[in-house]
């Protein structure tokens, strides 16, 4: 029983959870960016780039015969999976830089009050003195 106690406060601290929230998000994330990408942005690159459709540009590097098939280097599905990772890269930086921001501001929390002056000072001095 004690080895289950153990991986519950283990599993249940706040980093680890923290980091699979972020890991499902980050998932889902990547999907909606491919299918942006794929989408919405390539269509549009492709219609500027003469009509040509990204997913299906490569350079053979040998004919298909009847028994073998093509050898291509597919360079249209690398620039699209580029452009993915350049706009998950930038929305993960764009995040980095928004926490960041959070950090200072709370780091910029006022200083505790000062302690007190001279003539405060001066002032318990004397106080004291006509005490006694």
């Amino acid at each position: 029983m004690g080895m289950m106690k153990e991986f519950k406060e283990f599993a249940m601290r706040g980093n680890l959870v923290d980091v699979a929230v972020a890991f499902v998000m980050g998932a889902a994330f990547g999907k909606i960016v491919t299918a942006f990408v794929d989408g919405i942005v390539m269509p549009v690159v492709g219609l500027l780039a003469s009509g040509q459709d990204f997913s299906t540009m490569r350079f053979v590097l040998k004919e298909a015969t009847e028994d073998k098939p093509e050898v291509a280097i597919m360079y249209g599905v690398f620039f699209t999976v580029i452009l993915d990772f350049v706009i998950v890269a930038f929305a993960v930086f764009m995040v980095i830089k928004l926490i960041n921001r959070m950090k200072k501001k709370e780091e910029a929390a006022p200083a505790p009050p000062a302690g007190p002056t001279n003539e405060e000072k001066l002032l318990m001095e004397i106080r004291d003195a006509l005490k006694k």
